[in-house]
C-alpha cells in the first residue's frame, strides 16, 4: 500500500492549488455521466419537462451535497456519490404504478438502515462475512446484464408516435459511443474517454433532429437560479412492497459501492478499516436520507472517479470537493438541467446500452482477479442464469403476484444478485469439501487397519 501511495503526486490529505483543483475536479464531473440516471427514470414513469428538468436539478444537488459528507466528514476519502442505477427498475416500476411520492418513501427507511447498520459497527462485519471481492465483481455483471434490457427496450419505444426516429437516434448515439471506446482503447486518449458520452449523446441529437424528435423551445423559459424545494412531487408515502424491495436493493447497493470504496483505498494507498468502512455507510445512508427529502435517488460510490485517480496520480479529497461543489451548484440552475431534460429518451438508452457492456466487462474485470474454482464457478454461472430468466417472465404472468412479488422478479438484478449472495454463503467452500474428504480418508483407513475382536 505505502509504495502504490508514493506513485500519487498529490495524497488524499494534500492540498492541490485552487485553479488545478478546479479543471480537475471538473474531469470527475464530466466522467461521472450524472445525468443519465435520471433522464432514464423520468423517461420510463412518464414525467413532464418541468418535473423531469427538477428530478435531474435534485440529483445533481444532492450528489453534490452527498460527496461533500463523504469526503470530508465520514468516510474522508475521495469518493464521489451519484445515482445507483440497480435502482433503476424498481424505481421506475413503483413511479410509473404509484407515483414519485411513493418512491420518495420507499427510499427513507432503507437510508436510516444504512446509518443504524455503520453507527453500530455492523457493516464491517457484514462485509466480511457477505461480499468477498468476486461477488462485488458478480454484482457489477448482473447490473450490466439485466439493464441492457431496459435499454434496448428504450431505443425500441414508440411512446412518441416515431418509432423509426428513435430506432435512428438510438442506434447512432451507441454506435458513436462503441466507436469511441474502441479508438480510446487502442489510443488510450483521456480527452476522447472523457468527452465519449458527450460526444454520442450530440450525435444522438444532431440525428433526433433530421427525424423531428427533439426540440429546446422549452429552454428559454427555464430560469438560471432556483432554490431546491423539499418535496415536490409531495409529501413521502410510505408503501410496504415498494419500501420491501428498495431496502433490499439498498444491499445490493452496498455490494457495488464497497468495490468501489476498496478500488479508492486501493488506488491511493489508503487502508479501509473496520472504522471507516463504518464511517462511510453512514456517510452513505445520510446522503441517501437527504436524496429523499429533495426527491433524488439512491446513491453509490462512482467508480469511474476512481479510474481517473487512478491515471492523474491525484488523490486529493480536495479536487474530488471541488467536484461536489461544482454539482452542487450545477443543481441550482435549471436552465441547464432543462438542456438536459430536451435530450430524447432514445438517445440517452442507445448510450446506457454500452455502458451496459462496460458495466459488464468491468465485472468481469474483478471476477477474474480472483480464484474461481468450481465453487465459485456454480455461484457465478446460476446467478447469471437466473438474471436471465428473470427478464423474460410475462409481463401476464407477472400480474399474478403480489406487488412486491413483481417488483422483485421485474428487476433482474435483484433477483440475480440475491442469488449469488445466497450460493455464496450456503455452498461449502472449497476448503471444507477437501477437509471433509481428508478426515473421511483418514477415518476409513483407521477402520481397516483396527484389529478385529474375536469372540
Amino acid at each position: 500500500m505505502d509504495d502504490e501511495k508514493t506513485k500519487l503526486i498529490f495524497g488524499v490529505n494534500d492540498r492541490v492549488p485552487v485553479g488545478q483543483s478546479i479543471v480537475l475536479g471538473l474531469q470527475h464531473l464530466l466522467s461521472m455521466d450524472l445525468y443519465v440516471f435520471p433522464l432514464l427514470l423520468a423517461s420510463l414513469v412518464g414525467l413532464n419537462f418541468t418535473d423531469s428538468t427538477f428530478l435531474i436539478q435534485m440529483c445533481f444537488f444532492t450528489c453534490g451535497i452527498a460527496t461533500l459528507i463523504q469526503t470530508f466528514f465520514c468516510m474522508k476519502l475521495p469518493v464521489v456519490q451519484g445515482a445507483s442505477f440497480i435502482c433503476l427498475t424498481a424505481l421506475a416500476s413503483i413511479g410509473a404504478a404509484k407515483g414519485m411520492d411513493v418512491v420518495a418513501g420507499s427510499i427513507i427507511p432503507g437510508a436510516i438502515i444504512l446509518v443504524i447498520l455503520g453507527a453500530t459497527g455492523l457493516f464491517a462485519k457484514f462485509v466480511a462475512r457477505c461480499i468477498p471481492p468476486y461477488i462485488g465483481g458478480l454484482v457489477i455483471m448482473i447490473v450490466g446484464l439485466s439493464l441492457s434490457t431496459t435499454a434496448v427496450s428504450g431505443i425500441a419505444s414508440n411512446d412518441n408516435k416515431n418509432l423509426t426516429g428513435n430506432l435512428i437516434s438510438g442506434v447512432v448515439a451507441a454506435i458513436v459511443l462503441l466507436i469511441c471506446t474502441v479508438i480510446e482503447y487502442r489510443t488510450h486518449n483521456r480527452l476522447l474517454s472523457v468527452f465519449s458520452v458527450l460526444i454520442s449523446i450530440i450525435a444522438g441529437c444532431i440525428a433526433a433532429a433530421f427525424t423531428g424528435d427533439i426540440s429546446f423551445a422549452s429552454v428559454g423559459d427555464a430560469g438560471w437560479f432556483q432554490l431546491p424545494a423539499f418535496f415536490h412531487f409531495g409529501v413521502p408515502k410510505f408503501d410496504a412492497g415498494s419500501i420491501a424491495i428498495v431496502t433490499f436493493l439498498y444491499f445490493l447497493v452496498l455490494c457495488e459501492t464497497t468495490g468501489t470504496w476498496i478500488t479508492v483505498a486501493d488506488v491511493t494507498g489508503e487502508q479501509l478499516t473496520d472504522n471507516r468502512y463504518n464511517s462511510a455507510v453512514v456517510g452513505m445512508g445520510i446522503g441517501c436520507l437527504i436524496s429523499s427529502l429533495f426527491s433524488g435517488t439512491p446513491m453509490t460510490g462512482y467508480s469511474s472517479n476512481a479510474g481517473v485517480i487512478s491515471i492523474t496520480k491525484i488523490g486529493s479529497r480536495q479536487v474530488i470537493g471541488v467536484c461536489g461543489g461544482l454539482l452542487l451548484v450545477l443543481g441550482l440552475c435549471p436552465k441547464i438541467m432543462a438542456v438536459l431534460a430536451c435530450i430524447p429518451g432514445a438517445v440517452i438508452n442507445g448510450v446506457f446500452l454500452i455502458i451496459c457492456q462496460i458495466l459488464i466487462i468491468n465485472g468481469f474485470k474483478v471476477v477474474r482477479q480472483q480464484r474461481i474454482d468450481s465453487r465459485n464457478g456454480i455461484v457465478i454461472g446460476l446467478s447469471l442464469a437466473v438474471t436471465i430468466g428473470s427478464m423474460g417472465i410475462p409481463s401476464d404472468v407477472l400480474a399474478m403476484f403480489p406487488d412486491f412479488v413483481q417488483y422483485f422478479l421485474s428487476s433482474g438484478t435483484a433477483v440475480g444478485a440475491l442469488v449469488a449472495v445466497i450460493l455464496n454463503l450456503v455452498l461449502p467452500s472449497a476448503e471444507k469439501i477437501d477437509n471433509t474428504l481428508k478426515t473421511g480418508s483418514a477415518e476409513a483407513a483407521v477402520a481397516v487397519d483396527a484389529p478385529v475382536a474375536v469372540k
